[in-house]
């Protein structure tokens, strides 16, 4: 019997997953205070496909659970050192530096979504939070803008190095990556 030389990976949820989180990201970072409305709405969307997400994580098929994917941080810096020897070995799932960055990801935009919401109780006595500042707001407005701003910024940074990560991974293992966490669809192990 012959091996199949494509197999599924990313499940529907992981690639709705992504999609949103970046639609919804790029949405939030470039709208900013100019369309208040969308820039709040966008966030809100980003934060419940994290919620999703997580508990994907824990229950979700095999290369969605963070099981498959996060390791010890030495074991991602060692396959960043095999990367750029060109001597990776080639994951079906995420390896371990994606693991790791997505990990980052994670807790970077939990944190800009979550000062966002605070930021916007302070600063327009909206949102969830709005009750809890009712007094000493402006006080609050600038320091959470500050950690909005920056992990919204870092996130960012993380994005850029998210995207060579999969450019250098699809070369080097001369598979496309986009492509595949489009329709999740890999090639097999030993194809």
């Amino acid at each position: 019997m012959q091996k199949p030389s494509k197999i599924a990976v990313w499940d529907p949820v992981v690639r709705g997953f992504h999609w949103t989180l970046a639609a919804a990201f790029l949405i939030a970072y470039v709208t900013e205070e100019d369309f208040l409305s969308l820039h709040v709405w966008a966030g809100y969307v980003l934060l419940a496909a994290i919620a999703v997400r997580l508990l994907w994580g824990f229950i979700g098929t095999r290369h969605a659970r963070f099981s498959d994917f996060v390791t010890k941080p030495s074991t991602a810096i060692q396959y960043v050192k095999d990367t750029l020897k060109l001597k990776a070995k080639r994951y079906t799932g995420h390896n371990p530096a994606g693991g790791l960055m997505i990990v980052i990801m994670l807790i970077s935009l939990v944190i800009t979504g979550a000062s966002g919401l605070f930021l916007y109780g302070a600063e327009e006595h909206a949102g969830p939070f709005a009750q809890w500042f009712t007094s000493n707001s402006h006080y609050w407005e600038d320091i959470l803008e500050e950690v909005h701003e920056f992990f919204a910024n870092f996130t960012v940074f993380l994005v850029v190095i998210h995207l060579a990560g999969v450019l250098v991974e699809s070369v080097l293992h001369k598979e496309n990556l986009v492509l595949a966490m489009w329709n999740g669809i890999k090639r097999a192990e030993n194809s």
